[in-house]
């Protein structure tokens, strides 16, 4: 699926903003994600992400945040089909809520972090209740380091993006 949420109305994929994060607190209300989020959840796993922190009076500095057992991490996502035929693109974009304890240090928002017992309830094969995994992920869960501002260009490549730096 392509990251960046196309919904329905857009008359080219192009047609308004690039919605790659929607709101938890929300994300039922918006004509953009309310039918999706009912009926069009799915699982986006990944290594860790970046977020970017603005000193006062400085330029933002990447950070990347992990697991701290270092092993994969699922987020929670709503996807949507946009076009017909050749034109068709699947679409999806990460669940976000406010963050709590030390990463809301760093950023006031963070993915919503799915533990593998609750991939069936967000997937709906569970029955009702996906709205309460719509929570921030404990601090003891995640660890960050600083990283180079090569993360900002997004033609960077390699393993030293997420490497520490001082």
């Amino acid at each position: 699926m392509r990251w960046g949420f196309v919904p329905r109305w857009y008359k080219t994929p192009t047609d308004g903003p690039l919605l790659i994060n929607a709101r938890a607190e929300t994300i039922a209300e918006k004509p953009a994600f309310r039918e999706a989020c009912r009926q069009r959840r799915c699982l986006i796993p990944a290594d860790g992400f970046y977020e970017w922190f603005r000193p006062e009076g400085g330029d933002k500095l990447p950070w990347f945040i992990q697991p701290a057992d270092e092993g994969p991490m699922v987020f929670a996502g709503i996807w949507q089909e946009w076009g017909a035929s050749e034109d068709r693109i699947s679409s999806c974009a990460i669940v976000t809520t406010e963050a709590t304890g030390h990463m809301a240090e760093i950023h006031h928002r963070i993915p919503v972090i799915l533990q593998a017992e609750n991939w069936a309830k967000w997937l709906g094969e569970e029955g009702r209740g996906a709205a309460r995994l719509m929570t921030a992920a404990a601090d003891e869960t995640l660890t960050f380091h600083r990283v180079g501002t090569a993360v900002n260009s997004n033609r960077a490549q390699g393993p030293d993006l997420i490497e520490e730096i001082d």
